[in-house]
């Protein structure tokens, strides 16, 4: 039996039962109560009074009626409910897990075989993309490779090439190299996707590798004319990848110092903050568009304004740090306050101080 007719069965039910009651009602009221009146010659019948009582029964009747349909539609809708839940929890790491079945034949059956159809297209599809990316991604760093030891050999050994030529070779090694970053951040973030990836689990001292990308900042904000400081650093042990958690860092503080105004300011402060490490970078510069501060952990999203100053980038840092944090069972936020700082806030659950 079909939902729809389900609910038109049960709906006619309840509605038959309410008209019943209703055709009770008034048949007492203006059948049986005036003949009595007129049999008796009087306003109100003496005596007995069960009129009255039938007719707080048959008022009290009708909401209970109603209360027995709501509790079936309720019945009814149950399966959808569960469709709803299941749907809401898909991601794409589980769209192998089967929906909620009753296998009665009703819409909601053939509906959940539908979206179980569709999401079996949509895993099959995320996968054929990660197997190209993979592929893409591998033969793309042989050619890389070659070309990054062609320039390098080019301007080491070759001493009489012409200044112009030497700038031209310098700047093809630069776009050879970015090229290679962004083949290795794409192919790290595929390999995540599919779980090939495995975190090595130690102790990390977590203040060491914030003094390490302190001075990185330093030397990276020098060109700039930025200041960097060091707010605070507590010594905290964080269960984790010591290599991950030095990448997410850097990447945060290459960040900082891309996305700022010459002159401007970055401070980086570690601090413990009840059972979790709490890593906070901040920076002076245009700032992120609040409506734009969840999309920019997504890949190859960027802000607008950062193409037309030719801030360098592709748009996979932001997810790659993301990651990493989600793998060490953390959280991430980005968000410009008021006063134009924009603050890159990470915690992590923390170990022994």
């Amino acid at each position: 039996m079909t939902l729809r007719r389900k609910l038109d069965l049960r709906y006619a039910l309840v509605a038959g039962v309410c008209l019943l009651l209703l055709a009770g009602l008034a048949h007492h009221e203006f059948v049986v109560e005036p003949r009595v009146r007129r049999e008796l010659g009087q306003a109100k019948p003496s005596g007995s009074n069960w009129g009255e009582y039938a007719e707080m029964v048959f008022h009290g009747a009708i909401p209970l009626v109603l209360g027995i349909g709501w509790w079936m539609m309720r019945k009814t809708l149950n399966p959808l409910d569960e469709l709803t839940l299941a749907l809401e929890r898909v991601h794409p790491g589980n769209l192998h897990e089967p929906l909620p079945r009753s296998n009665k034949g009703d819409e909601v059956d053939r509906l959940s075989g539908v979206f179980e159809r569709l999401i079996a297209r949509l895993d099959q599809s995320f996968r054929q993309i990660q197997e190209f990316t993979l592929h893409a991604s591998h033969e793309l760093k042989t050619p890389l490779t070659v070309m990054r030891a062609q320039l390098e050999s080019l301007l080491r050994d070759d001493t009489t090439l012409p200044p112009q030529r030497r700038e031209w070779a310098r700047s093809q090694l630069d776009e050879v190299q970015r090229l290679a970053n962004i083949v290795d951040s794409l192919t790290l973030l595929t390999k995540a996707d599919a779980g090939l990836v495995r975190l090595q689990q130690h102790q990390v001292a977590l203040a060491e590798l914030v003094r390490e990308c302190f001075e990185d900042a330093q030397i990276l904000g020098e060109m700039y004319g930025l200041r960097v400081e060091l707010d605070a650093c507590d010594d905290i042990l964080v269960p984790g990848d010591r290599h991950r958690l030095r990448q997410l860092l850097l990447n945060l503080a290459d960040n900082a110092v891309k996305y700022n105004q010459p002159g401007g300011r970055v401070s980086l402060a570690l601090r413990r903050e009840g059972g979790f490490a709490e890593i906070v970078l901040r920076n002076t510069g245009p700032g992120v568009p609040a409506n734009m501060e969840k999309q920019v952990f997504e890949r190859f999203v960027r802000d607008p304004d950062s193409r037309h100053r030719a801030v360098e980038g592709c748009g996979l840092g932001l997810p790659l740090c993301r990651w990493i944090v989600q793998a060490h069972d953390g959280t991430i936020q980005l968000a410009t306050d008021d006063d134009g700082l924009t603050t890159a806030r990470v915690r992590l659950p923390a170990g022994e101080a």
